[in-house]
């Protein structure tokens, strides 16, 4: 059960990362880092499960794998802004971590366009 390995890198690093706020703060960023990361490398196994499936269906509905391949990268964008911006809040960095979402946010609507661009498109083809 992977869910069981996620929780329990989850809860050891919060107690690891709360005795080392008492005794070395400036450590506890790096153990907030190191199981993220480890959390992540558990989870993109099951990424690339999803991915694939995901890559089966767009071909079988004859949808266009540039779109599928954008759709994929936005919403790994939007993980890692929302990693890097828990691991800011968590520092007390609130304001950087309000620009690097800031930041996400505008990249994935910069990324969006062609898509946006197709479906808009598609509508003036429909309408009459």
């Amino acid at each position: 059960m992977e869910v069981v390995k996620i929780i329990g890198i989850g809860l050891v690093a919060l107690i690891l990362i709360i005795i080392l706020k008492q005794y070395r703060p400036e450590f506890a960023v790096y153990a907030s880092l190191i199981a993220g990361a480890i959390i992540i490398f558990l989870i993109m196994d099951k990424f690339s499960g999803v991915i694939t499936i995901l890559n089966n269906l767009a071909s079988k509905a004859n949808i266009n794998n540039q779109f599928l391949s954008i759709l994929l990268k936005i919403t790994g964008i939007a993980f890692l802004t929302e990693f890097a911006v828990s691991i800011c809040k968590d520092s007390g960095e609130t304001a950087i971590a309000n620009k690097i979402d800031l930041g996400g946010k505008a990249v994935i609507i910069g990324m969006s366009i062609p898509i946006i661009s197709a479906l808009l498109e598609l509508i003036v083809k429909i309408l009459p």
